[in-house]
């Protein structure tokens, strides 16, 4: 049996997405007879319906269902390898000629830990440009498995781990960001649960996978914008220690008695066989203390590597 490329996985991923000949075929720019046909040829190939098409449409059998969710992964493989291949070259940017790294991280987390990092690997020999990606909640995990970046700054619990390789750089507590004149700004310490609910100043809200939760806080784009935003005592938020070092006069962090810990692990694809990333890797786990790494293990231990 021959396995399908990569035109028939996209031309079944149209067509299973849409489950409609004609829009798939207006998608993909073609006419539909020949979708049509592409798409019985390749259901006779791999020996199985993967399609019921009757009046009412188009719908997914079973195998259909299966080959939906394996065409989009290796689709987005075959796209994140393109990518990470041009950039590797310096072919990804016109008139840049030269190889680089793209380093995913989330912003406002780590500053200080990220600017010794870079520091570290300018001075290897071999070292390549990084470009530093700031992105929003959770987004690294997106970037790194669509190939936008190379390697990127995870945090666990809250970043998901499976399917990467990766290495734990530290481990630290979490605060609350508040306007400095709230009442609670005042406070020593303070609980997740009192944070949770206070009143007028809802916690702000960040997209994920493009989409943001239902809640009263305001929808937050960018740092800049949500350190506004607190400022004004238009909301609040809850971030890792380290992002103490981008607050304002106008801000206050209170730590969080019973927050769990947060573990920034660096964390890369786990097939890739690029240098410049393995030195970038070496550099970042030689930067983190020994002991960092063997308390975070057990909590890396719970994904799947």
């Amino acid at each position: 049996m021959d396995a399908p490329d990569t035109r028939e996985l996209r031309y079944f991923v149209a067509v299973a997405e849409e489950l409609h000949f004609g829009r798939a075929a207006e998608r993909l720019g073609m006419a539909q007879p020949p979708l049509s046909r592409a798409i019985q040829r390749l259901e006779r190939r791999l020996g199985v319906t993967l399609l019921v098409r009757n009046r009412r449409g188009v719908a997914l059998t079973g195998a259909g269902e299966v080959l939906l969710h394996e065409g989009r992964a290796a689709l987005d493989a075959t796209a994140a390898a393109a990518r990470r291949t041009r950039r590797a070259a310096g072919a990804d940017r016109p008139g840049a000629g030269r190889p680089r790294l793209v380093l995913a991280v989330k912003a406002a987390a780590v500053h200080e830990m990220l600017r010794k990092l870079l520091d570290a690997y300018a001075a290897e020999p071999g070292a390549v440009e990084v470009e530093v990606l700031p992105c929003g909640l959770c987004e690294q995990e997106e970037l790194l498995r669509d190939g936008r970046a190379d390697a990127a700054l995870m945090h666990a619990p809250f970043n998901s781990l499976a399917g990467f390789d990766s290495e734990p750089l530290m481990t630290e507590g979490q605060i609350a960001i508040l306007p400095a004149g709230h009442p609670l700004a005042a406070r020593a310490s303070l609980t997740l649960a009192e944070v949770t609910d206070i009143p007028g100043l809802p916690p702000a809200r960040w997209p994920r996978h493009g989409t943001y939760a239902p809640g009263p806080g305001p929808e937050i784009r960018d740092q800049t914008q949500l350190a506004h935003l607190i400022a004004l005592g238009r909301t609040m938020a809850v971030f890792p220690d380290s992002a103490r070092a981008w607050l304002w006069p106008a801000h206050t962090a209170v730590p969080l008695s019973d927050a769990p810990q947060v573990t920034t692990h660096i964390a890369w694809p786990a097939h890739s066989h690029s240098l410049p990333l393995a030195t970038l890797i070496a550099t970042a786990t030689r930067l983190c203390p020994p002991a960092v790494r063997r308390e975070a293990e057990p909590l890396a231990n719970t994904h799947d590597r």
